[in-house]
């Protein structure tokens, strides 16, 4: 598989599980999902919060490669989140309508990338203003490992309070592989 086929693999497992995981969580009380449940980023709808905060950091970051990208100009106008703890959306309705954008925009844009713009060093300052030059690919693999990584917390969460949200493994979507 090449790179740019993984890093579509990867971008639609990430709209796949989100699609999941909004779900199960759409079958709590507002109450439920804001309660502080002592997770990374307290409560549900924090952590699903902080997910959508970092993938609009990350892509505006993705946003400035010299192939300017057309998929990422709505992410461009969108304003930098101010904190990994911002509380962008206060109910989940809206918040599930802002993720859906935004795992489109991530869909379009996965398969937007060539082979050779993965290659890339991205440069960079972190959320405390420390500077990075970093493989593109490797920040691409980062992102999308984020993104398992707090949805596997709000799975954790959503079972503690009674949701099954069913299969979650990334092997779900790869395919057989031809003659096997």
């Amino acid at each position: 598989m090449s790179r740019t086929s993984h890093v579509c693999l990867m971008a639609s497992y990430n709209e796949w599980m989100n699609a999941r995981v909004y779900e199960a969580a759409g079958s709590l009380p507002e109450e439920e999902l804001s309660a502080n449940r002592k997770a990374f980023f307290g409560s549900i709808l924090g952590t699903l919060n902080h997910l959508v905060v970092g993938d609009t950091i990350w892509l505006k970051r993705f946003a400035t490669h010299p192939a300017n990208h057309a998929s990422l100009e709505p992410i461009r106008r969108l304003p930098t989140p101010k904190s990994l703890d911002q509380c962008l959306f206060t109910n989940m309705q809206d918040l599930s309508g802002h993720r859906k954008w935004l795992d489109g925009v991530i869909i379009e844009w996965a398969g937007s990338i060539a082979e050779s713009d993965l290659d890339h060093v991205l440069r960079y300052a972190n959320m405390k203003g420390v500077a990075a030059n970093k493989s593109l690919f490797g920040l691409v693999m980062h992102f999308f490992n984020h993104q398992t990584h707090h949805r596997g917390q709000v799975t954790t969460l959503l079972s503690q309070a009674g949701i099954d949200v069913g299969v979650t493994d990334l092997l779900a979507l790869i395919p057989n592989a031809p003659g096997a």
